[in-house]
């Protein structure tokens, strides 16, 4: 496993650190990505590149688009169809299909002719072409669609949820969201609705996406929660939440944030005119117009002085003061520090 990197910018151009505050990738780029499964993606002439951690290009083919890599496998997109490169930027899966969709438990879903199927990482058909929409494998089964709605596959290609919904996610362990009328509910692998379609589509929001074993519902203008086995833990009630972490949750009360436990239980008191979510034990929060953070007892850890934060990432957090970027560890300590 590589070393974690962190963004940096410097003169308006970006590059990379470690975890030390020494500069690993100098900054160059007008544009870059964070670091995921090994891999930024970085400006260079006008298009996204693939950037290793140790600041090599894959620039063996220039494409249209470059996705992010999942399972060593990048979806790539020349003119009007696509296919997928590996770690190396060797096309292997030849770029051919009408669309394709990010490899996930081994499989991909790739269209031709109009219809949907999954290529192994070969590139060879496990399923036939025979949906005409398809999602990604989760938990050994996979959202798709037929003229008659959405239902679940196996990998085999067989229905183990007939199809019956209007749309359908992919599953997340045993539960997965459907959508009827613009209104999400619960499914479980047995077929079994254990959550009616009753809560609101939200922009910026996955319908029934769980964090720390809990959903975000909304109803009626108000935020609650929902577990896993469809149970409403926290009826809707807050004019804004955020997800779960560390088994708290960000929520809004008379235009002030504190936090709940997942009985619903306010542990932090709402007095913070801003707040974010729990990582590594701290959340950010916001007093006066500065930022710091407080730990899981809402004991303040680092004292706000901040004009913007980010939370906590393998032990270093991105703030910002005076305009300029930095890094600070869990004690507030400055890592790194923008030279302008």
């Amino acid at each position: 496993m590589r070393n974690t990197l962190y963004k940096i910018r410097e003169q308006r151009k970006y590059g990379f650190m470690d975890a030390s505050g020494e500069i690993i990738i100098e900054p160059q780029y007008f544009e870059a990505e964070e670091f995921y499964n090994d891999f930024s993606r970085v400006q260079f002439n006008s298009k996204l590149v693939p950037l290793d951690s140790l600041g090599r290009l894959l620039m063996r083919h220039l494409f249209s688009y470059v996705g992010l890599f999942e399972e060593e496998r990048a979806r790539v997109k020349l003119v009007r169809n696509w296919g997928f490169i590996d770690t190396r930027g060797s096309i292997v899966v030849n770029i051919e299909y009408e669309d394709a969709r990010d490899y996930s438990e081994g499989l991909a879903a790739v269209k031709e002719d109009g219809l949907y199927g999954y290529i192994d990482k070969a590139g060879s058909y496990v399923i036939e072409p025979q949906f005409v929409t398809a999602g990604e494998f989760k938990s050994k089964l996979a959202p798709v669609g037929t003229p008659e709605g959405c239902g679940f596959i196996n990998r085999k290609g067989e229905f183990v949820i007939e199809p019956q919904f209007e749309s359908c996610l992919p599953f997340q362990n045993d539960v997965a969201a459907f959508i009827e009328n613009d209104l999400w509910g619960l499914v479980n692998r047995r077929g079994e609705v254990i959550l009616e379609a009753e809560y609101d589509v939200v922009d910026a929001y996955t319908p029934g996406e769980f964090f720390d074993g809990m959903a975000l519902i909304f109803q009626n203008d108000k935020f609650g929660f929902v577990n896993p086995k469809g149970e409403i833990v926290v009826a809707p009630q807050y004019d804004f939440a955020g997800d779960f972490g560390e088994g708290l949750a960000l929520v809004e009360i008379n235009e002030k944030f504190g936090f709940i436990d997942k009985t619903g239980k306010i542990v932090i008191n709402a007095q913070y005119t801003d707040a974010g979510v729990f990582s590594e034990g701290l959340a950010q929060v916001e007093v006066n117009g500065k930022w710091g953070f407080i730990d899981t007892d809402g004991r303040s850890v680092i004292p706000p002085r901040f004009e913007e934060v980010l939370p906590f990432k393998n032990d270093l957090a991105w703030v910002s003061q005076d305009g300029k970027w930095a890094y600070i560890d869990r004690w507030g300590d400055l890592i790194w520090e923008e030279r302008q």
